[in-house]
């Protein structure tokens, strides 16, 4: 069976397929059964951010550093956004993707426009990448400049205002982290955030269907993400993995916490002392699964370098400076190559 380029894993699914179609077949070496990788018995740390209690800011800079220093993820409560509206997301993606296809296809994206706004399948315009088994709707959602609610689903009638309310708490939340992020390096609270400009945030919610050969398909293959920083909340079926000491690690889903990734520019701009999280999403065959990521970003004309201040004689820079929207252009033409973009920026000290 050959699978059309713009075709959705859902509806391919929905088939009743006993074998996934080649172009989802991974490789051998990158298959998630290979070589008995998937762990779970360590644990990606959680922090608690205490409600970012002025009173308790040196804990909790000490809890996020070392979270940054030692596993570039981590997952956060006591954050400030209200369960009720993390619920309220996960339900919007539940309802949209179980809503009939036609429904979807009104809110369709442009295929072979990279990261284009609303219902796909496909993230990337290089022709011969092995296809994820997942689905997506990706909103624009800031600057206000570049959002426009009228292009997302209207059902249930609510949607459109959960998701204007969930950029808005996510973007506090993004920025608070920042300045933890910044402050436990060494910078100032501002720091990340000045070099980051005005922010582009995307949300997307990620529909993983059951998969007949989960062994042979991933949902996500494995990858870091571009941006500043990846807020992301999971429901209970679970998926997510992150690589550490060359194993997977499975995030645990906890209903309240909000997994925290940071991205290759806030890696760059801590020259190096703080990683991005390499992750993957893997799939089951018994149950569906929603994921809501919520990206945070600098403009594409931003130019983006190791902090002057953290530069020293035993520490000089580790990447050259990139703008970056020609990272975004490399990562899509190139495609995800786990953590490969942002080595090919590194200077060999």
């Amino acid at each position: 069976m050959d699978v059309g380029s713009n075709s959705r894993v859902q509806a391919v699914n929905e088939t009743g397929l006993q074998h996934i179609p080649k172009e989802y077949m991974q490789p051998p070496d990158l298959r998630p059964n290979l070589a008995d990788r998937c762990f779970s018995s360590a644990q990606v740390p959680l922090v608690d951010l205490l409600n970012f209690d002025s009173n308790n800011i040196d804990t909790i800079r000490n809890g996020v550093g070392r979270a940054c220093r030692e596993w570039g993820v981590f997952q956060i409560i006591n954050h400030g956004v209200p369960t009720r509206l993390l619920d309220e997301m996960r339900d919007n993606g539940r309802n949209f993707f179980e809503s009939p296809v036609e429904e979807k296809l009104k809110y369709a994206c442009t295929f072979g426009s990279a990261a284009s706004e609303g219902y796909g399948s496909r993230m990337l315009v290089k022709e011969d990448q092995v296809l994820d088994w997942r689905d997506y709707f990706d909103h624009h959602t800031q600057p206000i400049s570049r959002t426009n609610p009228n292009r997302w689903p209207h059902n249930p009638p609510s949607y459109r205002e959960t998701v204007q309310e969930y950029s808005e708490q996510m973007k506090l939340l993004a920025q608070r982290l920042l300045a933890v992020i910044s402050e436990s390096i060494g910078l100032q609270a501002f720091y990340i955030q000045e070099v980051i400009g005005e922010p582009y945030q995307n949300i997307t919610i990620s529909y993983y269907p059951p998969c007949p050969q989960p062994e042979l398909a991933l949902g996500l293959q494995a990858h870091s993400d571009m941006g500043a920083i990846t807020l992301l909340i999971q429901d209970e079926v679970g998926g997510l993995q992150v690589l550490k000491d060359g194993l997977w690690i499975t995030v645990q889903p906890l209903r309240d916490a909000i997994v925290v990734n940071l991205g290759d520019q806030t890696q760059i701009v801590s020259n190096g002392t703080y990683k991005s999280a390499e992750h993957r999403a893997v799939v089951n065959a018994q149950k569906a699964r929603i994921s809501v990521a919520t990206f945070y970003d600098p403009s594409k004309q931003t130019r983006i370098c190791p902090a002057p201040e953290l530069i020293t004689k035993d520490s000089p820079p580790c990447y050259r400076e990139v703008i970056y929207g020609d990272y975004v252009s490399a990562w899509y033409t190139k495609g995800p190559r786990g953590k490969t973009n942002i080595h090919e920026l590194a200077i060999n000290n």
